[in-house]
């Protein structure tokens, strides 16, 4: 839609100083806001051109004047033109929300990612550097971040107003959403999915930085351990490793650089290997069964938190080699082969 700058900066800074509208605070939010007022202009034409016409046809038809009623024939430009004109308005609407659609749904390709995990009530936020937040989400300004979400209990929905930024939250399955902030502050989260007895607490702040505050408060909020080191010792403690180790006579396939590549099954079809996948392969191993190997994995369903499995989701995408899974699975063979010393008893 076209429209002056200087009136569009008039409007939506008026909206914001009277509360009526969200403030616009990241790069999606014109597009939104454009197709919004756009609706909002038609509804109103439409409005006023409906109420313009009953009150123009109740004076010029009123009994007082037209005291037998007369046949009034149809005419058919008169039909084309209400029929056209709206379906036109319609197919604008239609094709506009679609490109907005896949804008705001499809991140770009080096969107920073961080997961957030909803439940009963409250907001946590997963750094791949081992940042951790409850309730809170730090981001920098200028920089894409992609929000893979997912619910540990009900259906939630993560939404931020300031961004034009809402997304359901499902249970057992990744949903993912993606903005770039433009103005540093802090902005609401809120949870727009009735979800239980305190849905209406389950808010948190965003809080945009500088690009260089970001990298100051990642370096002082980190737990020591990036999500990826966390999920190779439960890789190696779950005794993951002993199937995995990418050997020739490894029972399990290869997962070295196995993330964004595509897996032949044992039942003839192809799958992405994405993040989704990788979950629903470590809960559900025997509907993802890769030709050549056997349906041996026991299913980890209830033995794993939200938390464990993104950490092993990382872990595999950040793995390119196997030599610090064979150094490991190495390690742990010579604990277990080696003879432990008798105490001495004292007298």
């Amino acid at each position: 839609m076209h429209i002056s700058p200087v009136l569009w900066q008039f409007l939506v800074k008026w909206l914001n100083a009277s509360a009526l509208f969200p403030r616009e605070a990241s790069t999606i939010a014109p597009y939104a806001d454009a197709l919004y007022f756009f609706l909002l202009l038609i509804t109103v034409v439409g409005l006023a051109l409906v109420g313009i016409l009953i009150f123009g046809f109740s004076i010029r038809y009123r009994k007082e004047k037209h005291p037998v009623a007369i046949q009034v024939e149809g005419s058919t430009l008169l039909e084309a033109t209400w029929t056209i004109i709206p379906l036109a308005l319609f197919l604008i609407v239609f094709v506009w929300g679609a490109l907005l659609y896949f804008r705001i749904y499809n991140p770009p390709t080096n969107a920073m990612n961080i997961y957030v995990i909803g439940k009963q009530w409250m907001w946590k936020a997963e750094h791949p550097g081992g940042q951790h937040e409850i309730n809170a989400l730090h981001v920098p300004t200028g920089r894409p971040v992609q929000l893979t979400m997912i619910s540990q209990d009900v259906f939630h929905s993560f939404s931020i107003p300031d961004f034009r930024v809402k997304r359901e939250v499902i249970p057992g399955r990744y949903s993912t959403v993606w903005f770039q902030a433009t103005t540093p502050g802090t902005y609401h989260i809120f949870c727009t999915q009735y979800c239980g007895t305190n849905h209406s607490a389950m808010i948190g702040e965003v809080t945009v930085l500088s690009p260089d505050d970001y990298d100051k408060w990642t370096q002082e909020s980190t737990s020591g351990m990036s999500l990826a080191q966390n999920g190779e010792r439960l890789f190696a403690s779950m005794g993951c490793n002993a199937c995995h180790s990418g050997s020739a006579a490894a029972r399990g396939p290869n997962l070295a650089g196995v993330y964004g590549s595509k897996l032949q099954l044992t039942n003839g079809s192809q799958v992405l290997v994405n993040d989704a996948y990788l979950r629903d392969a470590i809960l559900n191993p025997s509907q993802h069964i890769t030709a050549g190997y056997a349906p041996i994995m026991p299913t980890y369903q209830g033995q794993i938190s939200e938390d464990g499995l993104i950490d092993l989701v990382e872990y595999i995408k950040a793995m390119q080699s196997n030599y610090r899974v064979q150094q490991t699975l190495t390690t742990s063979t010579s604990n277990q082969a080696a003879p432990t010393t008798p105490g001495v008893m004292k007298p």
